[in-house]
């Protein structure tokens, strides 16, 4: 992405409107689900029924917070790799994010486009489902999302703050915050995680071993590049070298969108009794399921 991408662009204007937005009034709910009212509109959700997907889209779903901005980027590279061109933003990357209007201007971007989506899987437009285009999910374990997700409200100046942490994480356990509840997001896609053209990716896996990441997603997409670019690719994909260039890539926020990355990082924040909760609220939700294992919470979120 370049200085003058319409990522840029869109934050910026998400910036300006969140300068006069306090907390109480950052949410409005479409079909049950809170959305941000500096980032979603219920006329932009309404236009994306009629979205029309191709083929050879190249789609990435997450929750919030949970690395799409780091995989957007590895795409980028594998894209340059593949054509030698670099892949421009003119639209902003987030499906359900912008004006009503632009799913006409998308009709007339070429292919492939990279598109990113925070969407429970069936939220999304069903031309994605009928034209067979890929998705890959990315997920992160619930309580490095959770810290993560509150730093950026309470780090990034002119997003409405929480109080403190006591209280972002009450409205993240009940699902009162942007894009609605993780765990709703995660019941919702774990039905769908071995469907045809969907491949699933564990963040904490790519900070393991970032090459092999790059391998799987290529091939995923239909990517074919050499072992020598998978590992130049590698080397320009890590968390810092990414954070290093967020400044230029994706302005002011870049910073804070790459702030730290690190793995089990919610130790610093987690009182026991927030650890015990959210252990129930894992049992509850995902233990025994596919994704419940996919996640590894054992590994990544025990003391």
């Amino acid at each position: 992405m370049t200085a003058n991408s319409k990522f840029i662009d869109y934050i910026d204007e998400a910036l300006e409107k969140s300068k006069e937005t306090v907390l109480s009034h950052l949410f409005f709910t479409y079909q049950g689900i809170p959305y941000p009212v500096t980032m979603c509109t219920s006329e932009t959700f309404k236009a994306l029924d009629a979205f029309e997907a191709r083929s050879d889209d190249i789609v990435v779903a997450s929750y919030p917070k949970c690395g799409s901005n780091w995989i957007l980027h590895i795409i980028s590279e594998l894209m340059f790799a593949d054509s030698k061109q670099k892949y421009e933003y003119p639209e902003f990357p987030v499906l359900e994010c912008g004006d009503p209007e632009k799913y006409q201007r998308m009709k007339q971007l070429p292919s492939p486009r990279i598109l990113a989506t925070h969407l429970h899987y069936d939220k999304l437009p069903g031309s994605i489902f009928k034209n067979k285009a890929k998705i890959l999910v990315i997920f992160r374990n619930p309580k490095d999302t959770a810290v993560s997700f509150f730093h950026f409200h309470n780090d990034v100046p002119d997003i409405p703050s929480y109080g403190s942490w006591d209280d972002f994480f009450r409205q993240f356990m009940k699902g009162e915050v942007s894009w609605g509840s993780y765990f709703d997001f995660a019941i919702n896609w774990n039905k769908h995680l071995d469907d045809e053209n969907v491949m699933f990716i564990l963040y904490e896996d790519l900070r393991e071993n970032l090459a092999t990441g790059i391998k799987r997603i290529a091939e995923f997409f239909g990517f074919s590049p050499s072992g020598e670019q998978i590992q130049t690719i590698s080397a320009q994909s890590t968390f810092h070298a990414v954070r290093a260039k967020s400044q230029e890539t994706h302005g002011a926020v870049g910073p804070f969108l790459f702030r730290k990355g690190e793995v089990g990082d919610w130790k610093s924040l987690f009182s026991e009794t927030q650890n015990q909760e959210m252990d129930e609220k894992f049992k509850e939700c995902l233990a025994g399921t596919a994704l419940g294992t996919k996640l590894k919470y054992n590994s990544y979120c025990q003391p």
